[in-house]
Order: structure tokens, then C-alpha cells, then sequence
């Protein structure tokens, strides 16, 4: 690559306040989107009663959000190495203070929607040059660590979310969620712009690939399109007008001098092709979780949110406590025996959830959210640590954009699933006590499919080889 320039003013890349205000950035933008998303899980029914919206339409307010993220990542992180992470960074938390209010605000289920839309491009810039920064300045060594306190801050977002979102919701309307992401978001834009003085460009003067991102783009927003249709029949040949078109964007970029993306790393790179795809399918696997028991609490239980975030907090807990820990023991052990271990045991608590029914337990759901949120912990970090220690420094950007669309898509894949299935046992129709067997019957469905995807996560998890650890 090019014309590679790395900016700095007044700190080297070992300088110890730098690493520190780095570790900070990366802590705050990993913890701003996850509260922000989580506690909507808490305020979504609240949100379709005040709209009177069905429950696929209820879906599609997160799909929406994933749906732009996804887009919107690879040519964020393209352009962030072209003109500067720390800059697209701080555009991306001045973004997402807006969107907040925008979604608070909202009159209609319209302005609502044009509000995630919003915010899922403002979380894109975030998502593309946070962790990318952070591998920049952290080396081989001291990555695993440094990349689990960041996924613990994601873990401790998802704690506090469910919680938060369901007391703002209860006593202070769903609004209060959207605009709980303000002081939030200016705190990061105000690290972002004054703790540090580093820029990093590392593909200055190079061309941006227009063509490349349409194509992506297009081929994103088709597939979903199709997998909101499911079950109907005609939702396949979308699907497969999507992958067509995504097979074009392969084309493409193999064949551009400046591509969005760089495809030799998945046909050239196996650890981070198969570590890729082992994030894929245990973000498939895992999203749509809290959303279901969400539903499943709040309707079939008739707990409160505020009851229901208290429960579903247990997941996230374990995933904050143990990603440091774990991604500090991926710099000595090889990151695929931990994170395979991980999606194991995410399997076994999807498989427990299987057996939900209306008589289920307050302790059995805790005990299953326990064993989840176990393998999600054990597994994140290293997984994270061997797709960005797998590329040269030059790589970083697009890694790093590259594992956040195989996290973005997998959410948005996990929420297709759990809609379709939704769609199947009880309709597109406003959730009630005649439409509770159904509710239950599709979570039992998509918790069984959720832990055959584990499954072959683990496979995929296994299969990567050996990750170089010495830099």
C-alpha cells in the first residue's frame, strides 16, 4: 500500500500516555453504542405500544439500526485510513449525539426510524477506527490484554443497559433511552478531540473505491430485504439476488488497485478467514437472545422492564468479568483453544434455553443466561486478538472494519432468524395472550437453531491453525 503516513504530534507509538489515552477511547466507544442498543432491547414493547406496532415491525427498529451499521462500516473504515481514524472517530460520537436526539424526539414511527438510521452510520465510524487505533498502539504482547478490557467495556454496556433501559422506560418513557446517549457520546467526542494528539493515516492520498462500496452496500441491503419477506417463497430469489450481487463486490475488489476491501486476507489468511467467520456465526448465534427473552419476560412472564433488565443483566455480568481476563491469557495461549472452549459452552446454554416453556423458572432463565454469557466471554476476546494480530500494521483499518461487519452482519442475521421464526409460529400480529404459545413455540425453534450454529462456530473456531504471537 502506498503513500502509508502515520501523523503524530507530540507522543511516540510506546509513549505510556499514549497507549493510556488510547486504552480511554477505545473503553468509551466501546461502551457508548452497546448501553445505547441494550437498553432499547428493554424499551422496544414499550415502543410498540406507543406506535401500535406487531413484533416484526418492533424488529425492524434494531434491523434498521444493523442494517446501516453494516453498510455503512467497510467504506467508513476505508476512509478513516485515508484521512485519519482519530478524526472519523470523533465525527462518529458527534453523529451518534445527534441521532439520539433525533430518536428521542421522534413524533412517528417514521422519524424513529430515520433516527437509527442515523445512528447506525454515526456507530459505523465509531466501530471502523476505535479498534483500530488500539491495535495500533498496542504491540503483540499486550494486544490480547488491552483488546479484553475494551470487549469488557462492550460487556459492562450490555450489563447496565437492560437495567437502565428498563428503569428509564418504566418511570421516564422510552425517550429517556435515546437521550441517556447524550452526555455519553460528547464525553467520547471530547477524548476523542483533546487526550489524543496521535493521528494515524495510514493510506493518505490513496483513492476511494465508490464502486466497490455501492456493491456492498446493495448486496447488504437486498439480503435483509429478502430475510425480512421470510417465510415467503419469493424471499429466496431476493436472498440470492444479494449474494449475487455480493459476489460481484468480491469481483470487484479483487480486480481494483484501492479496493474497500482487501479479499486476499480471507483467501490468503486463514487465521483470520476462519477467525472471521468463527465471529460470524457466534454474533448469528447470540444477538437475538436478549431480544427473545425480552419478549418472552415481559409478555409471557409479565414481569416489568425494570424486573426483566434485572434478570437479563446476567448474561453480560459474566461476559464484563471474564473478557479481560481472557484476553490477557490469548497472548500466552493460542486464541483458538480459548475461543472454541467459549463457543461451546455457548451452545450448551442456547441448547437449556430450548426447553423454555410458560412454567419456566426465574432461576432456570438465569442459570442458562449464566452458561451463555461464560462461553460469550471466553470467546470474544481471543477471537478479537487473533483476527487483528493476523494482518500487517497497514491492514488494521480494514480489519477492524472487516470484524465489525462479521459482528453486524451476524446481528442482523440473528435478528432475521428470530423474525422469520416469529413470523412462521405466531404472524405479524400484535402479541397477546392468544399468541403466546405460539411466542413460546418459535423461541424454542430459534434457540435450537442458534445452538446448531455454535456448533459449527466450533468448528470454524478449531480449524483456523496457529496464530503467530510473537509479532
Amino acid at each position: 500500500m502506498n503513500n502509508q503516513a502515520r501523523v503524530a504530534a507530540g507522543s511516540s507509538e510506546d509513549s505510556p500516555n499514549l497507549k493510556r489515552s488510547a486504552l480511554i477511547l477505545a473503553v468509551i466507544g466501546s461502551f457508548v453504542p452497546p448501553i445505547l442498543n441494550s437498553s432499547l432491547n428493554l424499551a422496544l414493547p414499550s415502543i410498540g405500544r406507543h406506535f401500535s406496532l406487531n413484533a416484526v415491525t418492533i424488529s425492524w427498529i434494531q434491523t434498521t439500526f444493523l442494517l446501516t451499521t453494516a453498510v455503512a462500516l467497510l467504506p467508513a473504515g476505508r476512509l478513516a485510513d485515508i484521512h485519519g481514524r482519530r478524526r472519523f472517530y470523533a465525527v462518529g460520537m458527534a453523529a451518534l449525539g445527534s441521532a439520539c436526539v433525533v430518536a428521542g424526539l421522534a413524533p412517528s414511527v417514521h422519524a424513529l426510524f430515520l433516527g437509527m438510521v442515523l445512528m447506525g452510520l454515526a456507530c459505523a465510524l465509531i466501530f471502523s477506527t476505535g479498534m483500530a487505533i488500539l491495535t495500533s498502539v498496542f504491540p503483540p504482547g499486550e494486544r490480547g490484554r488491552a483488546l479484553g478490557i475494551s470487549v469488557a467495556a462492550v460487556y459492562i454496556g450490555l450489563s447496565l443497559g437492560p437495567f437502565v433501559g428498563g428503569l428509564l422506560t418504566q418511570y421516564l418513557t422510552w425517550r429517556s433511552v435515546f437521550f441517556m446517549g447524550l452526555p455519553l457520546s460528547a464525553m467520547a467526542f471530547s477524548v476523542a478531540m483533546w487526550a489524543i494528539k496521535t493521528e494515524w493515516i495510514e493510506a493518505k492520498g490513496e483513492k476511494f473505491d465508490f464502486t466497490g462500496s455501492f456493491f456492498y452496500g446493495a448486496a447488504l441491503v437486498v439480503i435483509i430485504l429478502g430475510v425480512g419477506r421470510l417465510p415467503e417463497l419469493n424471499a429466496l430469489w431476493v436472498i440470492m439476488a444479494g449474494f449475487a450481487v455480493l459476489g460481484v463486490f468480491a469481483w470487484w475488489e479483487g480486480r481494483v488497485k484501492a479496493p474497500v476491501f482487501e479479499v486476499d486476507l480471507f483467501k490468503n489468511n486463514r487465521v483470520f478467514a476462519l477467525s472471521s467467520l468463527a465471529a460470524l456465526i457466534n454474533y448469528c448465534a447470540t444477538t437475538a437472545v436478549i431480544f427473545l427473552l425480552s419478549l418472552f419476560l415481559q409478555h409471557v412472564k409479565g414481569m416489568s422492564p425494570r424486573e426483566a433488565g434485572l434478570v437479563l443483566i446476567a448474561q453480560p455480568i459474566m461476559m464484563a468479568l471474564l473478557s479481560p481476563l481472557v484476553g490477557r491469557l490469548s497472548d500466552r495461549i493460542q486464541p483458538r483453544l480459548l475461543s472454541s472452549l467459549g463457543m461451546f459452552l455457548t451452545a450448551v446454554g442456547l441448547f437449556l434455553f430450548s426447553f423454555l416453556d410458560g412454567q419456566t423458572g426465574i432461576p432456570y432463565i438465569i442459570l442458562c443466561l449464566v452458561v451463555n454469557g461464560t462461553g460469550f466471554g471466553i470467546f470474544s476476546s481471543p477471537n478479537m486478538n487473533a483476527i487483528m494480530s493476523s494482518v500487517p500494521k497497514r491492514y488494521y483499518g480494514i480489519a477492524a472494519g472487516a470484524v465489525s461487519s462479521m459482528r453486524i452482519l451476524g446481528q442482523m442475521a440473528s435478528m432475521g432468524i428470530a423474525v422469520s421464526v416469529i413470523a412462521i409460529y405466531v404472524g405479524r400480529v400484535e402479541l397477546g395472550p392468544e399468541s403466546y404459545p405460539g411466542l413460546i413455540a418459535s423461541l424454542r425453534a430459534a434457540f435450537l437453531i442458534f445452538c446448531g450454529l455454535c456448533v459449527l462456530g466450533v468448528v470454524a473456531s478449531m480449524t483456523r491453525g496457529r496464530l503467530n504471537q510473537e509479532g
